[in-house]
């Protein structure tokens, strides 16, 4: 009888500490595997291009009181920096930094003058951009903006002298980046710029006055870094 009680006894503490064991698993938690996900690194406002540009000029232009008289001006490729500042990833704006020269030459009736000057141009031009973000490394974007275009080391030719004024204009843009690396990208941009200066011109001791249709397309080709 006293073997039987032990027996009992000791069944019994064996489901107990069982049922123990049990209500501790229930109470363990388990742990989340750990995120394996790489996170892309946090991208500054900032963003700095290097350009190609080919400055392609829009070869209008006349001489006051003179009929027929047209005007013509050279292209020329030149290297061109600007500095971006992204507000959010869609809006941003644009300074861009760059100086050329054009040749000044008649045309139609004054074709007869060659070239009548060289002026040289820096013509800083500054636009608010709209990046669209929604296809991949493949990120285009469209901009309106200013430009004011300051001429000098102005040189007459066949001119006896020859003055071109300092002028504001209205600046289209439209491009796209591609993402190279998280900071790297290559960029491909257009813009065109409506530049219509007044001059004053000396020929042949005859003070006339004028305005040029310069209107250039910038058509540039570069890399970025963003940080």
């Amino acid at each position: 009888m006293k073997a039987r009680t032990l027996l009992l006894q000791a069944t019994t503490a064996a489901f107990a500490f069982l049922a123990i064991q049990a209500q501790a698993a229930d109470l363990t938690v388990t742990e989340p595997a750990p995120d394996t996900a790489v996170e892309q690194p946090a991208l500054g406002p900032w963003k700095v291009r290097l350009r190609g540009l080919y400055v392609l000029t829009d070869n209008k232009g006349v001489v006051h009181g003179v009929d027929g008289s047209d005007l013509a001006f050279s292209n020329t490729t030149i290297p061109e920096l600007d500095v971006s500042y992204f507000f959010s990833e869609n809006i941003a704006a644009e300074l861009i930094l760059g100086t050329t020269y054009a040749k000044v030459n008649g045309k139609g009736s004054i074709a007869g003058l060659g070239e009548i000057g060289k002026v040289w141009l820096l013509p800083p031009t500054l636009t608010l951009q709209y990046h669209f973000t929604d296809f991949g490394d493949f990120k285009p974007y469209v901009g309106a903006g200013v430009n004011y275009t300051m001429f000098y080391n102005q040189d007459a030719g066949s001119a006896d002298s020859l003055d071109v004024k300092d002028t504001f204009g209205a600046a289209l843009q439209v491009g796209f980046d591609y993402r190279i690396t998280d900071h790297w990208d290559f960029n491909f941009d257009v813009k065109k710029i409506f530049l219509q200066p007044k001059f004053d011109v000396t020929v042949g001791g005859t003070d006339m006055t004028g305005r040029a249709k310069i209107n250039p397309w910038l058509i540039g080709t570069g890399i970025g870094y963003r940080f």
